[in-house]
């Protein structure tokens, strides 16, 4: 089950702070040489997992070929990865060529974790596989047509189907990119696509200005799902992003409620400023407890992972006074 007894990774609001979200301060969590074989690890994701956690961790390599690793931890902070990368199975079809893996998440879902990444096959879309212990996984169909990045399942299935937001895209450094919905009868064939959420325009919200695209599986709450996300600003020194957030009608998440209109979470500290790519701010995974806190896990800088922290109602408040 998607279950652990062990609370999740947390940090008191700093004395004198008013931020909404806040960094955990021994961050970065995983360094980009946290195994000898990788160039960087970042844009990566977590659930519970037994008696800790478990995760999917982009890791590229020396020769930054892009691969998903697996990983395990007691406290959710430090973090036992494989040094070799997952090597699939076939689950629902044959196998499927794939010429990188990026950027996965990870949800539980009825009866198995599912795990979403970039996959390339004749350009970027969303690769699919199920595991039930994080040792053995499962290939699936993949979900749409190359361009597609950002696939991110929701944790149940809304109206019988199970439901993937996307973002459709182009074979390189994606100039535009808006949130789409779209439904599955049976994790395998996809369609009713729906657009949800459209780049901000400039001189409404600036940081969202370019692309946007959906980070964490959405998390439930009594008033909508709640779904973080980056945005992006095309500067003179490139691209920039950030985080915000969006709540979600409930029977249909194609119908957003409130939008942030102020970034959560942008760029500022030199994990974040400085990497591979600098000035990112990337949310991939987000843990919740029965108090309300959230702990969202992000890549920094295309390079390492950091952890930030909220209050699920505090957000919530944020995005009504400040919606876009």
């Amino acid at each position: 089950m998607n279950t652990s007894s062990i609370p999740i990774p947390w940090e008191d609001r700093p004395i004198g702070s008013h931020d909404v979200m806040w960094r955990f301060s021994k961050n970065p969590i995983i360094g980009r040489y946290h195994i000898p074989t990788s160039n960087s690890i970042f844009n990566s994701a977590v659930v519970p997992f037994r008696e800790g956690f478990a995760g999917v961790f982009r890791c590229d390599n020396k020769a930054v070929q892009m691969n998903i690793h697996a990983g395990f931890s007691d406290d959710g902070i430090h973090w036992q990865i494989n040094e070799e990368p997952i090597e699939m199975v076939a689950g629902n079809t044959e196998m499927i060529d794939s010429d990188y893996k990026y950027d996965p998440r990870v949800v539980w879902i009825e009866d198995r974790y599912w795990v979403t990444w970039c996959n390339g096959y004749h350009g970027p879309t969303i690769g699919i596989a199920y595991t039930y212990d994080f040792e053995t996984f499962y290939q699936c169909e993949n979900a749409f047509l190359p361009f597609n990045r950002n696939g991110v399942l929701f944790p149940q299935k809304i109206n019988g189907k199970y439901a993937m937001l996307s973002r459709p895209s182009d074979n390189g450094h994606t100039p535009f990119g808006d949130i789409y919905l779209s439904y599955s009868p049976d994790m395998k064939y996809w369609g009713e696509h729906r657009a949800v959420m459209k780049v901000a325009d400039f001189k409404d919200s600036a940081w969202q200005c370019t692309k946007i695209g959906a980070g964490p599986v959405p998390i439930y709450t009594p008033e909508g799902w709640l779904m973080f996300y980056h945005g992006v600003i095309n500067t003179c020194n490139g691209f920039r992003y950030s985080m915000g957030a969006a709540l979600l009608d409930l029977a249909s998440p194609d119908k957003v409620l409130y939008r942030s209109q102020p970034y959560l979470l942008a760029p500022a500290e030199l994990y974040e400023l400085t990497g591979d790519v600098p000035n990112v701010v990337f949310p991939c995974a987000a843990l919740t407890d029965e108090e309300g806190k959230v702990a969202v896990y992000y890549g920094a800088a295309d390079t390492v992972v950091g952890v930030a922290f909220g209050y699920i109602d505090e957000i919530i408040a944020f995005l009504k006074e400040n919606s876009l």
